[in-house]
């Protein structure tokens, strides 16, 4: 019997999510003469059934366009916000599968859609997924799609930074993207040749920051780049966060004291909104020099795909229809050197890849003397 194969794409726009479902599509339609739908909106629309017929007219075109046909969303299945309260709809999904008949549901998503569609395998459902994200911090593959291009966009900006920062004798402090892992400002720092790189891994002393800039100074380079992942704290501040993280994983969970601990965390993480701009006045008040902050924001996975992520899109795109052909489900197509493996979802599911402290990169960029504020 012909196969019904799903497809949704959730959490944040990913420059390659339009190559990798129309990689999917057509592997199914030309090569197996299967059935395609699109779930709207993430797992939003699964639940509430908004879907649309992929055929090969909806995936033609689609190849170098940035963001999502599908439209996209964070929900989680199990905690959708409807009114006022969130709910589990996970038996609402299981019903819309069975209800499309579906063989497959293959979603496209970073580190939470893996989790979220890991709850969905162990309710029973034939799933596979694609690891998509700028931050490249899917456990479990070398590389996601949308990475090559949010490196390329942020490399570009810190290039075009150079010329005002010397120019006017200034610092300037760029925050790209990355709130647990700093691949993107590690992979954008090293290209664009930043003198100062503060990751999430390793927390930094604003002292020695400026004290790398006032050395700079003295050996006759008045001017100075910092590039910061978003997520990047100081060493107090990291310290903090480590004993609120303490406090919730010895409380028991469901009780008051847990929920309050909890609640802590979140007050933290309200009250380091705007700390990268903080950071950018103390260096200004340590080191005497003028400093100013531009935040890439989302302009990073914005736009048209790289290349490279259109290969790599395809190739894990064409890759998954092979899973399905095979009946391998409840594994995330992975990429490990030039080849696509997959994965056990339940081992991917709830990790982080973070940045190693011997990272190639880190290593390259510390023996060029690039400082990592600590």
């Amino acid at each position: 019997m012909k196969k019904h194969i799903g497809i949704l794409t959730a959490g944040g726009d990913t420059p390659g999510l339009n190559a990798a479902i129309r990689a999917i599509g057509k592997s199914a339609i030309r090569h197996y003469n299967w059935q395609v739908i699109g779930f709207k909106e993430g797992f939003r629309g699964l639940v509430h059934n908004r879907f649309v017929r992929l055929g090969r007219e909806e995936l033609s075109g689609i190849l170098t366009k940035g963001g999502t046909i599908l439209g996209t969303s964070r929900d989680k299945p199990h905690k959708m916000v409807l009114g006022n309260q969130k709910i589990d709809m996970t038996s609402t999904i299981i019903e819309n599968y069975h209800n499309h008949n579906l063989d497959c549901l293959v979603c496209l998503g970073g580190g939470g859609t893996q989790k979220n569609a890991n709850r969905l395998a162990a309710a029973g459902l034939n799933i596979i997924t694609l690891p998509k994200t700028i931050d490249n911090d899917v456990w479990g593959t070398d590389i996601t799609f949308g990475y090559d291009t949010a490196l390329g966009i942020a490399t570009e900006s810190i290039d075009r930074l150079h010329s005002t920062a010397h120019s006017h004798h200034r610092i300037i402090v760029v925050e790209i993207m990355g709130h647990r892992a700093g691949w993107l400002a590690l992979g954008a720092g090293l290209a664009g040749g930043a003198d100062v790189i503060l990751l999430p891994e390793i927390p930094y002393d604003a002292n020695k920051v400026a004290d790398a800039i006032k050395a700079r100074k003295l050996h006759g380079s008045p001017f100075s780049i910092v590039a910061i992942a978003e997520g990047a704290m100081s060493q107090a501040e990291a310290a903090e966060l480590d004993q609120l993280v303490a406090l919730v994983e010895g409380a028991e969970s469901g009780t008051a004291e847990r929920d309050a601990a909890k609640a802590n965390i979140s007050e933290f993480h309200r009250k380091r909104k705007g700390s990268t701009l903080r950071l950018a006045e103390t260096l200004e008040n340590l080191t005497g020099l003028e400093a100013r902050l531009t935040i890439l924001g989302h302009v990073q996975r914005g736009g048209t795909p790289s290349a490279r992520d259109r290969l790599l899109a395809t190739q894990l795109g064409t890759a998954t229809a092979e899973l399905i052909a095979a009946g391998e489900f409840g594994k995330m197509v992975a990429v490990i050197g030039d080849e696509t493996r997959p994965v056990l979802l339940e081992d991917v599911a709830g990790k982080k890849k973070l940045v190693p402290l011997d990272n190639p990169q880190l290593v390259s960029a510390r023996r060029i003397g690039t400082c990592f504020g600590d």
